[in-house]
């Protein structure tokens, strides 16, 4: 979970998400209903209470809300049917792996809008998925990882192994680490459960025993696993949540921290232009001027002090190459295999 401040511009965006939509046509039947699936535990203080936190915001301006946490992927479809059956006319599916689910259910259920936080497509005229571009921020993490290795081993921790999202982070980041210092040995270890600290910990001291002295990650609790790891054992370690920077402020060098308030927000604009349909949102640097969906915070900037300036002057060059489109990033489950 971001902090404070930023659970606070999600909860208010997504609150906004809503107050559109109740002004569409297609969530016209019980647009005041909003329900939300969760993954995992809303007390994560990650991905699944920040999508929480933006609920809470809905309930408080009288709209009827709902929720299911730690929903098991057996649960997916009967889950979101469940809610759709009950009236609810929006439907959120916090995490990609929910896209299936509601790609299912959707047609059976033309007026509720399903909109889907992580996922990579969409199914007309009610079903689509909002994200930010984990390439071009997998790519930048690599960037960072290469330069700040000593070893020249680095490592990366993930779930859900083949979700579009997590080919395109992971996968960008083995790419561009290389691309920087093709002599790198980039190790990528996926787990089973997103939530699991133990086996976040497990994997990364695993990554660290072999040499990795900068780890990064995409997970929920369980990157919180892999921050202990880092702080354990001395090595660097990007982040998922400014929590981890007060956690290990020596071994985080940046928290990716991503906007879904924005977002969900920006998703909101296009149902009051009356463009909402199924399909799949990808926001990055070149949509700034709406969101870039994510960006890296450390304190007041966006790296630690320990980032040597000439990197840092590098990965913001990065930045401005991607939002003039200069530069396209597109791994492929190979570049985000599991292994070395």
């Amino acid at each position: 979970m971001a902090g404070s401040g930023s659970v606070g511009r999600a909860g208010r965006l997504l609150a906004a998400i809503v107050l559109g939509l109740v002004c569409t046509k297609v969530a016209r039947a019980d647009g005041m209903k909003a329900a939300m699936l969760l993954p995992g535990s809303i007390n994560d203080q990650s991905w699944n209470a920040l999508g929480y936190s933006g609920l809470m915001k809905i309930k408080s301006l009288g709209i009827a809300t709902a929720y299911s946490e730690n929903v098991p992927d057996s649960d997916d479809t009967a889950s979101m049917e469940d809610y759709a059956r009950q009236g609810y006319g929006i439907i959120l599916g916090h995490s990609g792996r929910f896209l299936s689910a509601a790609e299912q259910v959707g047609p059976d259920y033309p007026k509720v809008q399903f909109i889907i936080g992580g996922g990579a497509g969409g199914q007309a005229p009610n079903v689509m998925s909002i994200d930010f571009n984990n390439a071009e921020f997998g790519c930048q993490i690599g960037v960072l990882a290469a330069r700040m290795s000593k070893t020249g081993k680095v490592g990366g921790v993930y779930g859900l192994e083949g979700l579009p999202n997590i080919v395109a982070q992971a996968g960008a980041f083995r790419l561009c680490a290389r691309k920087a210092r093709p002599d790198i040995t980039v190790t990528i270890i996926y787990i089973k459960d997103m939530e699991d600290a133990a086996s976040g910990k497990e994997a990364a001291l695993s990554l660290i025993a072999n040499g990795a002295d900068v780890l990064t990650g995409k997970l929920n609790a369980a990157m919180n696993g892999v921050i202990a790891a880092a702080k354990e054992k001395g090595v660097y370690a990007t982040a998922r949540s400014v929590d981890s920077i007060a956690t290990a402020p020596k071994q985080v060098l940046t928290a990716l921290v991503e906007h879904w308030g924005d977002m969900y927000g920006a998703a909101a604009a296009d149902a009051k232009a009356g463009h909402l349909s199924g399909s799949f949102v990808q926001y990055g640097y070149a949509t700034a001027d709406r969101t870039t969906g994510a960006n890296f915070v450390y304190g007041s900037g966006e790296f630690s002090p320990a980032v040597p300036k000439p990197v840092v002057d590098e990965l913001m060059a990065m930045q401005k190459t991607f939002a003039a489109g200069g530069m396209k990033i597109t791994p492929t489950r190979e570049d985000a295999r599991g292994g070395s």
